[in-house]
Formats: C-alpha cells, structure tokens, sequence
C-alpha cells in the first residue's frame, strides 16, 4: 500500500486495493460460539441404578427437601468414588421432576469451565438474555450474580444439583454456591472438609450393608446365582457400588459362557492370573461406563488434587497404606511414619488430613481410634504403585507394625491394637511375597507375624492362633528356606495351637518334622532345637508315651542350663516342666528351690513363677503329697484369676489340680464345685468334645460316684 490508501483491518475485517471503481459484495455466516452443555434439565450421568439399595434415611431426609414451601438449603452428599452420590443425586433429581413438582436443574461442577458454561445454561434457562449471557461471558458483568438473581427470580420452585464437585475451591472462587427460597442446592462430592461448606448439612456416604449389597449384583444379574453367592460376591468387592455395578454388568452381558456369581468370586483372588482389579473392570465395556469412574482411575483425580494443593505426600502416605488391609488401622501405627524426603515425619498429619477430606480415608470411631480404607482403593494403589517404591514401603510397615507388637507378649488379654493388627500383618506378609521385596523385609514382615501369632495364642485364641500361623507358614514357605529360624518358630506356633486343641496326634507329627529340620541345620543343641525337645514333649505325654516325653524334657532342661545358666527364664520353664513329671521324692525335693529362684529372679507374680507353682502341685498331688501342695496350688489359682479371669486356659488347668487336692484332703463338696466350674468353663473355651474337656467331665462324675456312694 502506498498514498492515501494506506489501511489496517480488525478482526475479520479486511482491506481491498484495486485501480478504478469496484462493487464488492460480502456474506458472512456467523456461528454462535457456544461451549455449554446440551441440557441441564437432565441428569448428566452415564448408567443410572435399576433400583436405588439402602440410603433409606439420605433419601428421606433429602426428599423432605424437595418437599413444597422448602428452600434456602444446601445439601453435600460427599463420600469415596464409586460409592453412589450421584446415584442419589439421580433419584432425588427423578423425584423431585416427577413427584415434587420441582424443576430439576443439572450441573457438571468437575472443573471450572463446565461448572460456568453449566451455571450460565442454568441462567439461560431461567430467562436470562443473549445480551446477559453475552456480558457474563466476556466478562463484563458477574457470572455468578447473574445465574443466581434468575435462580432468585424463577416462577418454579427447584432442585440444583452441582455433581462431581471434588475441587470446592472453584465453588467459592466464583460465589457459585449460594441459597436461595425458591429452590434446593444438592452437591456430590469427594470434599469431605466441613470448612468447604459453612452453612450446608453434611451427609456421608459409605459401602453398603451386606444384604443390599447383594442386591445390587441380583438387580444385574438375577439369573447368576443366588442371594448368598451374591452376598459372598459383594463381601470380596468391599461393597462398593461402582464395583458391585460394574461385576453385574459384567455378568449381564456375557453370551457365549456366562458365568456364575461363583466362577466370578473365585476369580476375584487372582489366582487364575487375572489381575483382580483389571478383572472387575472389564465390567466396564459392558454397561458403557465412563473411564474415569474405573477403580483404577477414580483415586487418582483425588490425589492429583491434593498434588495442586500442595500436598504431594498424600500419594506417598496411600501407597504406605496400600500396604495393609482394609480394615480398621489402628491410628497409632502411624506414629513415627515416614518416607524420607518424599514424606517426612512432619508431613504425615497433613498428608492423612488431604486422604481424610478427600474420602480417600476414613476415621473409625471405637475404644481405639482406627482409619479405614476402602479393599477396591487399596488394592488399586497396590498395583499402580513404581516398581522402585515398593521396598521402601514394606520395610516401612514392617517397622511400624513392629513398634506396636510387643517382643515377648504375656499371657492373658492384649493391647486391643495388636488384635486390630492381625488382618494388616497378613496383609503385610502377602504384599511382600507379591512385590518380590528384599529378604530382610521379608523377615521383617516374618517377625511381625510372629509376635502377632504368638500374642494370638496367648491370649487363650488357640484356633485364631493357628489359623493365622498356617496362612503366614503358606506364604513364607515360598520365599525362606524351611531352616529359617523365624519359619521354624512359626511352625512352633502351628505345633503348640494344634496340641491346646487337643490335636496331639498333629501336633507331634508337625514338631518331629520340624525337629528334624533343626537338628540337621542348627544342631541338636541350638536354642530352638531344644524348643523342639520340650515342646514335642508336650503331646507325647498326652498320647500316654510318658517316658519318651520325659527324656526330652530331661534333655532340654540339661542343655538350656548351660546355655543360659540355671535361673535363665528359658531355663526356669525347662525346670519347670521337668519338675511337673516328676515321680521321686529326690526329683520332688528340687521343687521348692525352683520357686524360690523364680520368685527371686522374676516376682511372685510373674507368668513363669505361676505355672512353675501349679507344676509343683499338680506333682506333689499326683505323689501323694496333697497336703503340701495346697498352698502352692492355691497361690497360683489366686493369682490367675485374678489375672487372667475364671476362664483362662491356665486358670483352667490350675482349677483340675486343685479340686484333685481338695478331693484328696476330704473337702469333697468344695472339690465338686471346683470340678463343676472346670467342666463348663472348658466347655465354653474348648468345646464339649475336646479331650481335656471330657476329661474333665470323667473327675466331675468320678466325684459324683463316690458321693451317692457315700
């Protein structure tokens, strides 16, 4: 250009040069520049519930909020993912349109932008101009203001409903969440924090009961099986809505084999090779289930959350829990966490208050404050969780697990912590079998399993005791040799659970087996060795092979002694048991210088100087000596149940001995109460048919003989 012709053009201006006259014509088409959603009078939502199970009191409460005349409320439905809130939403949404006689109004609230585009649609749809819209849009005037005097203004009462609001923060940015008296806010969220929401009613959403649970998959899936195969089904997804819909989607739509709830159960465990978390997601092709709601993918947006928030070690902390079970955790297992630089000591009460107000996490109230979180959550970490991560992460719950089960636990009831730690100690040993971790965080995860079985037995729970022990033996025997000393001393476990069960044919069998093992790699003089020795005992003497029993218990009491020297605790055992078979005046006289080293060493009322004085009683009885023994059998007894309680298995064992020496000493009808209570408290602990149970009832009636006899 040049001259007086000189041109700038605007926008979709633009600038023509020619010589002489020119006519130039131009059309031009504008399309409206609209990003918003297609509707807001229907539900966003991808696979709504055949049937709503359970949330009967959230839907009476929130349908009494549709109710006419009602207004100026706001409701927050927050929870875990895939735990059904917009669910809810859905069915309070149906009912309000349908029933109610309200307008429903339905808004993506995930981002900032769908939230505007969807709050200006609502305006819009309330009588808002092209002109208003215009200037909200570029701007010019408030967007929120706008939405909310047309909401203020509307000629029908209605529901708002702001899904999938998981980031509060661009709710209150924008003024977007108000009240109004023509209608009612309802809000899904993963938000949990109440400082999110001053003025709004909190409900909370769960897992389901087990009934309605199972329910779910028959909705689906009536045809694939029955209520109690659906009941088991939905037990193994943690029953959670999402997982329970996506397993009967699944199951719906097979063709070609269809399975049944049973051939899904057993595939849940992965033992077919499928990844179970994979697996349950297959559903997802079926039933047209939106990606993100995935279990694999539902906690991550969670997590990238806390990352925008600042708390980056959110993730760390979840991956250390991942490490454990669903059920409840004690909080104080978490005392001294930490991962080095990616979650320091100090982070770590920051880091669970994000999983916390995130539903990733939640606080279970009790005598003993817990944290749950959720199977299909754990288990969906678990597997997303870098190769390079996992060592750090076991070694870290085996240490935590460590600081709270005691080395050598007593008899008699525990710290309630340690019972809530057995499901997350055999979670901990299987993580580590699974990820493959370094052997001394498999032994470390092994010595965790074995205070915990150990405190499990003596507490008097001899079945729990062996039940745990066989499944940690099952998972450790792949990755420990079988002369592992941590292996043996668990199988020691099994041993000893098996003959308080009266098991004893077991029982022997497993300890030669186990003794075998020992003498061929430790020696027939190592520590556990001798263990061996003095437990195998135990159920020969039971089996009537006394004079086998006994040379064992001879063995071992020699060689512990000069070991560990005569007044060692170990020692003291040995010489306690050896003083038990005792049959001779000379092997008898011994007794009253074991309790005084016992007492001496250890106290009156120490675990080892009780079962030493029942030992000698019960000897002294069985020579004749009833007399002297009383005031043994009778401290002991005083201070086992005041220990321990009426019914515990010592206790127990020390009512036999006594009510056999007041038999002796003529005191029959205090014997015959005695023999009475042994008999129903070996009923209660061990069951009618167990042999020291029927034994039992032989002395009652033996009692009661000589009585009508008499």
């Amino acid at each position: 250009m040049n001259g007086g012709n000189d041109a700038r053009a605007d926008g979709q201006g633009r600038v023509y040069q020619a010589s002489g006259d020119q006519h130039i014509t131009e059309h031009h088409h504008h399309v409206p520049d609209w990003s918003g959603p297609d509707s807001v009078r229907r539900p966003a939502v991808g696979r709504t519930p055949v049937v709503l199970r359970d949330r009967v009191g959230e839907m009476d409460r929130l349908r009494a909020a549709v109710e006419p005349g009602v207004g100026n409320r706001v409701y927050v439905l927050h929870g875990l993912g895939g735990c059904g809130k917009t669910a809810v939403a859905y069915t309070l949404f149906h009912h309000a349109t349908n029933r109610a006689g309200r307008l429903g109004l339905w808004v993506n609230a995930s981002d900032s932008t769908s939230l505007r585009a969807g709050m200006l649609a609502v305006a819009a749809d309330r009588g808002a101009t092209d002109g208003e819209l215009m200037g909200a849009r570029s701007g010019l005037r408030p967007a929120a203001d706008l939405v909310w005097h047309y909401l203020d203004s509307s000629d029908q009462p209605w529901l708002l409903v702001l899904d999938n609001a998981d980031n509060p923060a661009i709710l209150r940015d924008g003024g977007w969440l108000r009240t109004s008296p023509t209608g009612t806010v309802v809000v899904t969220t993963r938000q949990a924090a109440a400082h999110w929401w001053p003025g709004a009613e909190l409900l909370q959403f769960g897992v389901l009961p087990r009934d309605e649970a199972a329910l779910v998959l028959r909705d689906l899936a009536p045809h694939a099986g029955s209520i109690e195969d659906a009941a088991e089904v939905a037990d193994r997804l943690g029953r959670l809505p999402l997982a329970l819909t996506l397993a009967g989607g699944f199951l719906a739509h097979q063709v070609i084999d269809p399975w049944s709830l049973a051939d899904y159960g057993r595939r849940l465990d992965g033992s077919t090779g499928l990844d179970p978390i994979e697996f349950i997601e297959q559903g997802a092709a079926a039933i047209g289930e939106d990606s993100r709601r995935l279990p694999s993918r539902t906690w991550q947006f969670s997590l990238d959350a806390l990352t925008a928030q600042g708390l980056p070690e959110a993730g760390h902390l979840l991956r250390l829990l991942a490490c454990w079970s669903s059920d409840p955790l004690p909080l104080s297992v978490l005392l001294g966490a930490e991962l080095g630089p990616a979650l320091p000591a100090s982070h770590v009460e920051s880091a669970l208050r994000g999983l916390i107000d995130h539903s990733l996490t939640e606080l279970v109230p009790g005598d003993v404050r817990g944290l749950r979180t959720h199977g299909v959550l754990l288990n969906s970490v678990a597997r997303a969780t870098p190769a390079d991560q996992r060592e750090s992460l076991s070694a870290t719950a085996a240490r935590l697990c460590l600081a709270l089960l005691p080395e050598v636990p007593d008899r008699g009831p525990q710290d309630p912590r340690v019972s809530m730690l057995a499901p997350h100690v055999l979670a901990l040993v299987r993580k580590a079998a699974d990820w493959k971790v370094s052997r001394s965080t498999v032994e470390a995860s092994a010595e965790c399993a074995l205070r915990l079985v150990t405190a499990v037995h003596r507490t008097g729970d001899f079945a729990s005791a062996l039940s745990l022990s066989n499944n940690v033996v099952d998972l450790l025997s792949t990755q420990l040799d079988e002369d592992n000393v941590l292996l043996i001393r668990l199988r020691h476990r099994i041993g000893r659970a098996l003959f308080r069960l009266g098991r004893f044919e077991e029982s022997e069998a497993l300890y030669r087996s186990v003794l075998e093992v020992c003498i061929g790699t430790l020696g027939p003089d190592a520590p556990d060795t001798l263990t061996t020795y003095l437990k195998l005992a135990s159920p020969l003497i039971n089996l009537g092979r006394q004079q086998e029993g006994i040379h064992l218990i001879q063995r071992a009491t020699e060689k512990r002694i000069q070991l560990f020297g005569s007044t060692h605790p170990l020692a003291l055992l040995a010489r306690s048991s050896l003083v038990e078979t005792a049959t001779k005046p000379t092997e008898l006289a011994v007794g009253s210088t074991l309790i005084e080293d016992c007492r001496r060493e250890l106290g009156e009322s120490h675990t080892i100087t009780l079962i030493s004085e029942l030992d000698l009683a019960f000897a002294l009885q069985r020579a004749g000596q009833s007399a002297d023994a009383l005031p043994y059998a009778l401290s002991a007894f005083g201070s086992n149940v005041r220990r321990f309680g009426p019914d515990f298995p010592i206790t127990l064992n020390n009512q036999l001995t006594l009510s056999r020496i007041l038999w002796d000493l003529g005191q029959h009808a205090e014997a015959i109460e005695h023999a009475e209570q042994l008999v129903g408290g070996r009923t209660r602990v061990l069951g009618s048919q167990h042999p020291w149970t029927l034994s039992s009832k032989e002395v009652l009636q033996e009692y009661q003989g000589a009585q009508s006899e008499r």
